[in-house]
C-alpha cells in the first residue's frame, strides 16, 4: 500500500525531497522536525553548538545539521546516505526521506523513491530549474510517483519575488509535462525561516495557495490497490505439522476471499482458497496490504517466490521482457554478461541482451549504447534464466520491480522496472530428440566436457591445448578445439576488442561450446576470457562437473619477454588499445579446477597436468 494508518489513526504519507545540491533538502526537513516539535531540548542543545562548528548559518541554528548526522556529511556540508525522519500533525502522520542531491548519489535518490507515495523537488529560487532537477523529477516519474510539489526555496534571497517564482514553475511544468505527473503543486518557500513551511508567511501576500504543511495533509495520494488484479506473492511456507500447509505473504494488490479460484501463476495449476488465517483467526476475505496466511483444497506445489492469483485474470509469465534499468554499479553494465536478479522472492540468473537505447535524463532524450555507467538508465532488452510471472511496473510497483546483483561482489548493481514482456519468449520451446547427448557419448565412448584454456595472451593456452588433443585423439577420444584466433575469423570476425565486444566473444564460444558438449565431443577451448563473470556464463551453460577451467598461469614479464605475435610491443607502444594486462585487466580465476604455473616448464609438463586431471575424472588418455 502506498498509505497506511499511523499510531492514533493518523494517516501516514511516504514522501522524500530531491533536487539539486543545496537546493536546502536537508534544511526543509530539519524545519519540518523543529516546527512539529519532535526535538528534544538535549538535541537542540547539541544542534545548536554543532551550528557553530559546521553550520552555514551564522549565529542561526542549521537545521539541516538535524539529518545530516554522518559526520562525513557535516563537515563536507552535504547529504550522503538516505536519511528517513517520521514526524507528525494534528492531520497526518509522515515518514521523509532526506535523499543526496550530487549526481555520484543518484542510486541513493532512487531508493528513497521507491517507497514513496509523493516527492517534494527543491528548487533554489537563485538557481532555477538545474540539471539534477531534471535527472531526479525522472527518477520520480520512472518509480512511479505521480504527485509532485515544486518548493521553490530561499524565496527570500530574491525579496520574494513573485516574477522569479512563477517564471521557475512555468520552466519546471513544461519540463515536466512529458513525465505524466498526476498533479504538481508549486508553493514558495524559505527553509530556514519557516516562510509557507508550517505557517503562512506575511511575506508572500500574492500566494494564495495552501502551506507545505497544509498541502501535505490534505494531498490525497492514495492508490486504490484493492480495485487492482489480485497478486500475493509468497514469501514462505508455513507447516508446523503435518496437519497444516499454509503460505504465507502480503498481498500486494485486489482481494481474495474464502472460496476464490486460484491459480499458481508460474505453473498454471489451480485450486481454490480453503481458509485465510490471522493471529487473530480466520478472515472471511482479504485485501492489499494485509499480511495472511493462505490454505489451499489441494495438494499443489507451491513455493517461496511463487505468485498466487485469481484465475481470470493472470499475470504475463515470460523468460524475456524489456524494462528500465537504473545502473547503481561502478563497473559498468555490459549486454550479455550475467548477473543474479531478484524478482519478488525469485532469484533467478539474468542479463541484459540488448541496451535499446540510453536516457539522457537532462532532456529526455533517446541516444544509442553500448553499456551503461553508473547512474545510466537505459531502456534494455532482458533474459532471465526461468519463466517468471511480471506485470508492468506502471500498473504493480511490487511484480514489476527487480534488482540485478553482481555475482562475484554481492553488490546490487541495477534497479529494474518491468514495461512488457517479449512475447516471442512463449512461442520458443525446447525440442526433445531421442539421440541425447549420454546416447551421442556412449556412441564414441567418450565423457564430454569443456576444458576450458584461460590465461594472458603469450601464457601458452593454445600450445599446451593442442599437446593435450593429440593425447585424446591417439586415445580415441572425440575432440574439438576452439581457439581464439580462429573463431575471430569466422564466428566473431564482427567483434573487437571493448569489453562489451570480449562478452559477446565469449558468451558465442560459450553456446558454441555447449552445442559440441551436447554432441557428446571433449571440447578444448583456449581464450583468454579475461572476466571472470563470462567464464563463469559459460560454467552455467553446462551441466555439473562438464566445465573444466584450466588457468594458464604465466606471469606477464615472461609473456611480454615471449611476445611471440608482436602484440606486447605494439601494446606498450600505443599502437593497439584495450589489450588485456597492458591497458586492459584480466581477471585472474580464484578457483579454478587446474592451476597450471608454467614458469621453469615445458610444454609437454604443463600438458601432462591436464591429462593427470582428466584420468582422474573417468577419461582414458
Amino acid at each position: 500500500m502506498t498509505h497506511h494508518r499511523a499510531p492514533g489513526n493518523r494517516e501516514l504519507l511516504r514522501f522524500l525531497t530531491c533536487g539539486s545540491v543545496d537546493d536546502g533538502k536537508s534544511t526543509l526537513i530539519g524545519r519540518l522536525l523543529y516546527d512539529s516539535q519532535l526535538i528534544f531540548e538535549d538535541t537542540l542543545a547539541a544542534i545548536t553548538k554543532d551550528s557553530r562548528k559546521h553550520g552555514t548559518t551564522g549565529e542561526d541554528i542549521d537545521l539541516a545539521l538535524l539529518v545530516d548526522g554522518l559526520e562525513a556529511e557535516r563537515q563536507q556540508g552535504i547529504t550522503i546516505d538516505v536519511a528517513y525522519r517520521f514526524f507528525q500533525t494534528p492531520g497526518r502522520a509522515f515518514i521523509v526521506a532526506d535523499t543526496p542531491g550530487h549526481e555520484q548519489y543518484t542510486r541513493n535518490m532512487a531508493t528513497g523513491a521507491s517507497g514513496a507515495s509523493l516527492a517534494v523537488i527543491l528548487i533554489d529560487a537563485r538557481k532555477g530549474v538545474l540539471t539534477q532537477t531534471r535527472r531526479h523529477s525522472y527518477i520520480c516519474s520512472l518509480l512511479g510517483i505521480r504527485d509532485i510539489v515544486v518548493a521553490v526555496n530561499k524565496i527570500d534571497l530574491v525579496n520574494f519575488s513573485q516574477e522569479t517564482f512563477d517564471r521557475i514553475v512555468g520552466d519546471y511544468v513544461t519540463f515536466a509535462s512529458e513525465l505524466g505527473f498526476r498533479s504538481i503543486m508549486p508553493i514558495p518557500i524559505s527553509a530556514r525561516f519557516g516562510d509557507n513551511v508550517s505557517a503562512r508567511s506575511g511575506n508572500l501576500p500574492w500566494y494564495h495557495g495552501p502551506t507545505l504543511i497544509q498541502h501535505l495533509e490534505q494531498v490525497d495520494v492514495a492508490q486504490d490497490l484493492t480495485t487492482r488484479p489480485f497478486r500475493f506473492p509468497v514469501q514462505w511456507v508455513n507447516r508446523p505439522n503435518l496437519d497444516f500447509r499454509g503460505f504465507a505473504g502480503t498481498i500486494a494488490s485486489g482481494r481474495v476471499a474464502a472460496g476464490d479460484a486460484v491459480v499458481v501463476a508460474a505453473s498454471g495449476k489451480t485450486t481454490r482458497v480453503a481458509r485465510i488465517v490471522t493471529a487473530d483467526g480466520d478472515l472471511p476475505a482479504a485485501a492489499a496490504g494485509q499480511a495472511v496466511t493462505i490454505t489451499l483444497e489441494d495438494e499443489v506445489d507451491v513455493a517461496r517466490g511463487d505468485i498466487l492469483v485469481h484465475t481470470t485474470d493472470r499475470p504475463e509469465v515470460a523468460d524475456q521482457f524489456a524494462g528500465h534499468l537504473l545502473w547503481m554499479d561502478e563497473e559498468a553494465m555490459l549486454p550479455g554478461r550475467s548477473y543474479l536478479m531478484r524478482i519478488g522472492n525469485v532469484w533467478t540468473p539474468c542479463s541484459v541482451t540488448s541496451i535499446r537505447h540510453r536516457v539522457d535524463v537532462n532532456t529526455l532524450e533517446e541516444h544509442a549504447a553500448r553499456r551503461l555507467s553508473l547512474n545510466e538508465i537505459g531502456f534494455c532488452n532482458f533474459s532471465a534464466g526461468q519463466p517468471i510471472p511480471m506485470d508492468p511496473y506502471a500498473e504493480n510497483r511490487t511484480t514489476g520491480a527487480f534488482i540485478l546483483v553482481d555475482r562475484f561482489t554481492n553488490r546490487t548493481a541495477g534497479a529494474g522496472m518491468v514495461a512488457f514482456p517479449l512475447r516471442r519468449a512463449s512461442n520458443i520451446h525446447h525440442e526433445h530428440f531421442t539421440v541425447d547427448k549420454a546416447a551421442r557419448a556412449a556412441l564414441v565412448g567418450n565423457k564430454p566436457m569443456v576444458l576450458w584454456f584461460t590465461g594472458l595472451s603469450g601464457s601458452g593456452k593454445s600450445t599446451i591445448a593442442n599437446i593435450v588433443e593429440q593425447a585424446l585423439h591417439r586415445a580415441g577420444r572425440q575432440t574439438y578445439s576452439l581457439d581464439g584466433d580462429n573463431i575471430r575469423h569466422g564466428l566473431c570476425r564482427d567483434l573487437g576488442f571493448t569489453a562489451e565486444d570480449r562478452v559477446e566473444n565469449i558468451r558465442r564460444v560459450g553456446e558454441v561450446a555447449k552445442l559440441f558438449v551436447d554432441a557428446g565431443m571433449i571440447v578444448l577451448a583456449s581464450f583468454i576470457s579475461p572476466f571472470q563473470a563470462e567464464r563463469r556464463m559459460v560454467r552455467d551453460l553446462l551441466g555439473e562437473g562438464e566445465f573444466v577451467e584450466v588457468f594458464v598461469d604465466t606471469p606477464i614479464e615472461a609473456c611480454i619477454a615471449r611476445d611471440p605475435k608482436g602484440l606486447y610491443a605494439k601494446a606498450q607502444a600505443g599502437q593497439i588499445k584495450n589489450f588485456t594486462g597492458i591497458d586492459s585487466p584480466y581477471e585472474a580465476p580464484t578457483t579454478p579446477e587446474l592451476h597450471v604455473p608454467t614458469p621453469g616448464r615445458t610444454a609437454e609438463e604443463c600438458a601432462e597436468d591436464v591429462l593427470v586431471q582428466l584420468r582422474a575424472r573417468g577419461v582414458a588418455c
